[in-house]
């Protein structure tokens, strides 16, 4: 399967992002750009969003881009730092691009932004194994 092509299959088979309303915005072999708004019932008990938003959001633009390279890709550590609070209907876009990727590991940075406004900063490692997407 062509690796652009693999982050649709994987959303089309993915109940939760697709619950979350992330969209793919762009996709290419290496980088994986989703988006998606924030709503009510994602918001804490302040009523901002909840942390595991943006994580989710990021989380899921980091398994995107790590499967393009064809292999079943699954993540072995990730961490995030929030640098804003989040407010419903915000707009979110997180962008990931694979800075460093061997045969079995893969070490990505993705930036999760309000319009320019870096809002998180999430960090993440997978393990490639040997199994091709169909």
């Amino acid at each position: 399967m062509q690796g652009d092509k693999i982050p649709y299959k994987m959303l089309s088979l993915d109940p939760f992002s697709t619950w979350m309303g992330i969209e793919i915005l762009e996709c290419e072999v290496g980088r994986c750009k989703v988006g998606m708004k924030v709503r009510g019932d994602m918001l804490n008990s302040m009523g901002k969003a909840h942390g595991g938003i943006s994580y989710t959001l990021a989380d899921t633009a980091f398994g995107f881009t790590a499967n393009t390279h064809g292999k079943y890709a699954v993540s072995i550590e990730t961490s995030i730092n929030h640098i804003e609070a989040l407010e419903e209907g915000d707009y979110l876009v997180a962008d990931c691009t694979i800075e460093k990727v061997n045969n079995k590991l893969g070490f990505n940075i993705i930036e999760v932004k309000r319009e320019d406004e870096l809002v998180a900063l999430f960090k993440g490692v997978v393990y490639r194994t040997q199994k091709d997407w169909t």
